[in-house]
């Protein structure tokens, strides 16, 4: 049997690849998984590249390519932040707002065909126990 790390790895990449194959399919062709550090953390109502980098534990550089490439691609505008106007806030936009709501949806789609594949009781247990595990890794 593979070790957790391998495991994971195998879930990622396999979601990962559903997912935006998914999206891409929903009209969100031009996202790639790298996109989910900023996509996967953004808020309706927007969310300081800081924020973004502490929720998706990518650094604070990483996080503004991402947000410039999100940029040129229309689905995100930087904005003051009317709390502190010093500060920026990365909103979605029509598209973003577009993209996160498919996301949502086939997320919650993704994760019924597990249901269905080991049923609804294991599929609650799994999820309850890797998310205490993966709040080991989270800072």
């Amino acid at each position: 049997m593979s070790d957790i790390g391998v495991l994971s790895a195998h879930v990622l990449q396999g979601f990962q690849k559903e997912l935006f194959t998914r999206l891409a399919e929903a009209g969100h062709g031009h996202l790639r998984p790298r996109h989910g550090a900023v996509m996967a953390y953004l808020k309706p109502t927007g969310s300081r590249a800081s924020e973004l980098s502490e929720r998706s534990g990518q650094h604070k550089q990483v996080i503004g390519t991402l947000i410039d490439e999100l940029e040129r691609l229309g689905y995100v505008t930087r904005q003051p932040d009317p709390d502190d106007r010093r500060a920026k806030l990365v909103m979605p936009t029509e598209l973003g707002r577009d993209q996160m709501a498919q996301a949502k949806r086939l997320i919650a789609d993704i994760e019924e065909q597990f249901v269905h594949q080991v049923g609804a009781e294991r599929f609650a247990a799994f999820k309850e126990v890797f998310t205490e595990v993966a709040r080991t890794y989270r800072r």
